[in-house]
């Protein structure tokens, strides 16, 4: 065990290094000046320009930049935004929000995807089974800022079940809408998962001999079925995590939520390079965890499946 976590380890350099250069590249060769930028249409004087510059390294070339970012961040540093103040401040200000606003939608994809999946494969064939197919497709059809205003005006605004807008009303009131939103796309990836994963297995031959032994209907699906059916699901929804937090920027700007997403949208529009690379680092980490976890998971859901 311990080898494999030391080699999925070994394997995640590459894609946090790939990534943050990426974004860093992304961000820093927009044309302009990004501190004339802050400053609007008012002119800065040559003198605070030209340390601004030699603060943040601006006049390097753009692998001397990353080079030294990534210098800062192997001592833990995420850099410092335009205005002075550390990015893991920013981050550690803003992450409960995203964080109690992803794992809301997780659990919605959890619970209702699995839910909607398992009652649909069995039911394969029938109405039930149409219905979630139909409206799977539906969702994943609809853009998710789509779904965002409409369920906004609709279950916020003209029926008054939710709030619309900010954190205000804490967790969960102020995080069901937005997350059921966020979660929408996920949620019918999941069902349909699940729907296709259970189909699969009650034709396997491990089924025809627990039915063939006598065993309950709801034994055979609970305790045989359905564990190895949620293998691929538990995958999907490792990766799903950390795609939620990401995701949510969208989100956070439809409901007014102070979150890093929001963070990143306003981050963007006032070139604040620092702190769009810095997030998206944090992010990317995330990410990385997420995927370690499914995979030491895997053990505990299938017993064929040990890590060497």
């Amino acid at each position: 065990m311990g080898r494999f976590v030391a080699r999925r380890l070994l394997h995640a350099i590459p894609v946090l290094l790939a990534t943050t250069f990426l974004i860093h590249s992304l961000v820093f060769v927009l044309p302009g000046d990004p501190i004339q930028g802050l400053a609007g249409d008012r002119p800065v004087p040559p003198a605070v320009l030209a340390e601004l510059h030699a603060r943040y390294h601006l006049d390097d070339p753009l692998l001397v930049q990353y080079l030294k970012y990534l210098g800062g961040l192997l001592t833990g540093d995420f850099g410092r935004t335009f205005t002075g103040e550390q990015v893991s401040d920013v981050i550690a200000e803003r992450w409960q929000v995203t964080l109690r606003l992803g794992l809301t939608a997780w659990l919605f994809e959890t619970v209702l995807g699995v839910a909607l999946g398992v009652w649909a494969g069995l039911r394969k064939g029938r109405w039930a089974d149409n219905l979630v197919l139909a409206g799977t497709t539906l969702v994943i059809a609809v853009p998710v800022y789509i779904v965002g205003y409409l369920a906004q005006l609709v279950l916020g605004v003209r029926f008054g079940w939710f709030p619309v807008s900010g954190a205000e009303d804490g967790w969960p009131l102020a995080y069901l809408l937005p997350g059921l939103v966020l979660a929408s796309f996920g949620l019918a990836y999941v069902a349909r998962l699940t729907r296709t994963s259970l189909v699969e297995n009650l034709r396997a031959d491990y089924v025809r001999t627990a039915d063939a032994k006598g065993l309950s209907r709801r034994r055979v699906v609970v305790l045989h079925t359905l564990r190895n059916s949620l293998i691929p699901v538990v995958t999907f929804l490792g990766i799903e995590l950390g795609s939620l937090m990401a995701g949510a920027v969208v989100t956070e700007y439809i409901f007014n939520l102070p979150g890093i997403g929001q963070q990143v949208f306003q981050s963007i529009q006032l070139r604040e390079g620092p702190t769009v690379v810095g997030i998206t680092t944090a992010l990317v980490l995330v990410f990385i965890t997420a995927n370690l976890l499914v995979d030491l998971l895997y053990g505990l859901l299938d017993p064929r499946i040990r890590h060497d």
